[in-house]
């Protein structure tokens, strides 16, 4: 038994590894960055990252091809499943005030290789993004010149007929690209003017789309003389929602640019609930706008609002939205390119990806290294990938990072308090009621029976209250049993379960009735074996203790509202196609050999870590037949980076 685990104890080692969480300073305010970003300027970011190609290239593909006039509600659906998963990014993003984003907060709560995996997939979103936004401001920009550009491509230079790419090269594409590179690389103050000057006349064209486009509203195009309200059905409104979520991940850049703002605790949570409020609006608005101008059947893909005004016989108005709609996609580059480099240097800082990309450059105070890099690969993707195809790719990374912010957020909450060496740990904390007498410094006398009652009431139920992760008092008598796991064990196992239940139950009414070839009656059945299990592990999540008073802002109905984002989340993922799914299982390997080539090894955690003792046992028989055992310790080299010297320590056990 004791052989089988020590054979064991390399491979639970490992384990380990790939589970640590990262290690907070004492003051997380601290950081190589400038911070210089305020509430407005965050919020403008948001504005900026969300209000660009979705709004005006996504509502003419979806509303054709997805889900018709329909699009109004899976747009809507889009943005209560964002909303749900901002308030998760806003929660973390106040707390801990550290660029990366999805990246750092899975680090800091889950686990190392899990944190790792998110921070590529955030990698991959954002480069997607940037790719596909740039596609659209080029087909945008081609339609006011009749496709000028594109068929002058496509006759001088080159065309293509491979599968899963572009038909031809967009060299605008890529050359508007690596201009906003540029103007980026000067640091966070001139980014954010920029984004400033784009949405201004972003807003305004916005609000002249609703004002005109209300005028123009024709309600027979949502009869059924031109194919019904939601031609498609509800499969199509779902599909029509998963693909809208591409409109929506531009919030994150608030998260990512947290370790750049004045004062994040209060910024953030602000910033985050306008911004998201804001473009939520504007893409349900819009969208109702133009299924009423022109027949959804009719629209085109590429250039929906300013080929609708066209053919109602306003070319003029028509070019006034062209313009708007870049401007609009300006911003959504400027946030892409803003948000990349930080996950990159946010990795690299941890020594997860490689150090290069923490170099921050002593003027701008930005990483330019890694602004530059990434911004040359974003080109490339949009000199060679078509739109349709970098979109899709886009939501299951992004679904997969608000699922993983989620699971973090009600890990976090239920962890229990660690010590802290910091002088702030020596004071009373918010969540311990202090005595009157504590408040004021000095003893006092209590004549009064009640104040006398109260002072006894205040210190039995500071008794009562337990740490972080523990079982309530009021449960006690029920589930005893759950006392016997350390505190926010129960919590991380339930976590699981109740998202291996989601992944079950979306798997069954997803798949079910069709590629399973499930009968009703046992559809109906595992749907709610899930289901319960589902609720069962938000059950015992609930009757544990949660951190009691945070400053900084908070996620309501933990874990109700995490729970439902990680359902929702996983539902509109098992949405998108199969090959979407292959193209990211590929992309996850690549990530998977970059991590364990490089990054456990390089890891500021593993670093941190004491090198193990080698052990040396030698068993001597005496002349009276008893066992000796010597037990040598050897200390590791000091050459190794542990700091110690050689040295021994032998223990002697007779037997």
């Amino acid at each position: 038994m004791v052989s089988r685990l020590r054979s064991c104890a390399p491979v639970i080692r490992f384990c380990q590894k790939l589970n640590r969480v990262k290690t907070l300073e004492d003051d997380m305010m601290e950081t190589s960055l400038k911070r210089c970003l305020t509430t407005v300027d965050l919020t403008l970011l948001g504005i900026g990252g969300m209000v660009g190609s979705g709004l005006y290239v996504l509502t003419g593909t979806v509303a054709k091809e997805t889900a018709g006039p329909a699009v109004v509600i899976s747009f809507l659906l889009a943005g209560l499943a964002s909303l749900l998963a901002a308030f998760c990014y806003a929660e973390f993003g106040a707390r801990v005030p550290k660029t990366g984003s999805a990246y750092m907060f899975t680090y800091i709560s889950v686990g190392e290789i899990w944190a790792f995996l998110i921070g590529w997939n955030v990698i991959l979103e954002y480069m997607i993004g940037g790719a596909a936004v740039a596609r659209a401001w080029s087909g945008y920009l081609d339609s006011i010149f009749n496709h000028t550009i594109k068929n002058f491509t496509e006759t001088h230079i080159v065309s293509w007929n491979v599968p899963f790419i572009a038909h031809y090269p967009d060299l605008l594409a890529a050359g508007i690209l690596l201009v906003a590179t540029v103007f980026v690389s000067f640091g966070a103050r001139v980014s954010s003017w920029l984004n400033h000057v784009f949405s201004a006349v972003s807003m305004v064209v916005i609000l002249f789309i609703l004002i005109f486009g209300f005028v123009l509203a024709k309600p027979v195009n949502w009869s059924m003389q031109e194919g019904g309200f939601a031609p498609y059905g509800m499969s199509g409104i779902l599909a029509g929602t998963a693909t809208c979520f591409y409109a929506f991940v531009g919030f994150d850049v608030i998260a990512a640019s947290s370790e750049e703002t004045k004062d994040p605790q209060k910024a953030i949570p602000i910033a985050t609930a306008v911004s998201l409020g804001m473009a939520t609006g504007a893409y349900i608005l819009v969208s109702t706008v133009l299924t009423l101008m022109v027949p959804w059947h009719t629209l085109d893909p590429e250039s929906a609002l300013s080929d609708a005004f066209y053919r109602r016989g306003y070319s003029w108005a028509g070019f006034i939205v062209a313009i708007g709609s870049i401007c609009a996609m300006n911003t959504v580059l400027l946030s892409n390119l803003f948000s990349l480099p930080r996950i990159v240097y946010a990795m690299a800082e941890d020594g997860l990806f490689f150090q290069v990309f923490a170099r921050v450059h002593p003027v701008t105070k930005v990483p330019v290294i890694a602004i530059v890099v990434f911004g040359i690969l974003m080109a490339i993707l949009a000199l060679i990938f078509d739109l349709e195809a970098l979109v899709q790719f886009l939501s299951i990374g992004t679904l997969l990072a608000y699922t993983f912010v989620a699971a973090s957020v009600i890990v976090l909450r239920f962890q229990p308090n660690k010590p802290s060496s910091s002088p702030s740990a020596t004071q009373p904390s918010a969540s311990q009621p202090s005595s009157p007498a504590q408040d004021s410094g000095e003893l006092k006398e209590y004549e009064s029976f009640s104040e006398k009652l109260q002072l006894v009431e205040m210190q039995k139920k500071a008794k009562e209250r337990r740490e972080p992760g523990q079982l309530r008092p009021v449960f006690d008598p029920y589930l005893k049993f759950l006392n016997a796991f350390e505190p926010g064990e129960v919590v991380t196992i339930s976590v699981v379960s109740m998202v291996v239940c989601a992944i079950c139950m979306c798997i069954i009414l997803v798949f079910g009735t069709n590629q399973l070839q499930l009968p009703l009656w046992s559809v109906c059945l595992l749907a709610v074996l899930c289901g319960t299990g589902y609720l069962l592990s938000l059950f015992f999540i609930w009757v544990h203790e949660q951190q009691h008073i945070i400053k900084t802002f908070q996620v309501p109905l933990v874990p109700l509202i995490p729970g439902l984002s990680i359902l929702m989340n996983v539902f509109l993922m098992l949405k998108l196609s199969a090959m979407t799914w292959i193209r990211f299982s590929v992309w996850l390997l690549v990530g998977l050999l970059v991590y364990f080539g490089y990054g456990i090894w390089h890891s500021k955690e593993n670093l941190r870590e004491p090198k193990p003792h080698s052990v040396a046992a030698h068993y001597v028989v005496l002349p009276s037949g008893s066992l000796v055992e010597t037990v040598q310790t050897v200390q590791p080299d000091p050459q190794e980076g542990t700091g110690l010297g050689k040295g021994s320590k032998e223990e002697k056990a007779t037997r």
